[in-house]
């Protein structure tokens, strides 16, 4: 009769990776053959379907955290960066109700360390799912999200923050150095 394997839930890998060792300060992660580091002042919070997960505490005068959530679905899955820029701005609507556009939106397009990255910035009203099939979707006035998709080695691999607009702000400089550290 063979062994069985060992399998480790992508959630272990980056609490390995975490242990392994980053520059101090910093969260060593690593997910779809991507590396990255995270601020330490970040709580790694594994969620269901998220490769990783984090928690970004909220500013003063803030009344929610924010959360940085990184997805890898594999070869063949979780769509091109078209589907899901546009995806990510039906998730936001403006402050009169009206979708938001993409020229609402400020997009670029960068190499980091050779990989292909695209970074969405949007700022309005988040409609919030508590998962992705969810029928309804609740309205978060003065939210921002700084997103970006990175070409992996096989796969994308999505990097999505989300939080109201002051804590976004004060994590937008730790998330430039998320996407700045990323490494094959």
């Amino acid at each position: 009769m063979p062994l069985a394997r060992p399998v480790l839930s992508a959630s272990l890998l980056v609490l390995l990776a975490t242990c392994a060792g980053a520059a101090p300060g910093l969260q060593a992660a690593e997910v779809g053959g991507i590396s990255f580091d995270a601020p330490a002042g970040w709580t790694s919070t594994p969620k269901p379907m998220r490769s990783a997960n984090y928690t970004i505490p909220a500013v003063a005068d803030d009344s929610q955290d924010g959360e940085l959530a990184v997805f890898y679905f594999g070869p063949g899955q979780g769509g091109g960066v078209e589907a899901n820029v546009r995806r990510w701005l039906g998730q936001f609507v403006n402050a009169d109700g009206s979708p938001m556009t993409a020229d609402a939106a400020e997009r670029s397009e960068e190499e980091v360390n050779g990989l292909r990255v695209t970074v969405l910035d949007v700022s309005g009203t988040y409609l919030f799912k508590p998962f992705p099939m969810a029928p309804r979707a609740t309205p978060m006035p003065g939210y921002r999200m700084l997103a970006a998709i990175v070409q992996g080695p096989d796969a994308p691999i999505f990097f999505k923050l989300t939080a109201p607009a002051r804590t976004a702000a004060a994590a937008e400089g730790d998330f430039r150095k998320v996407i700045g550290s990323l490494s094959k």
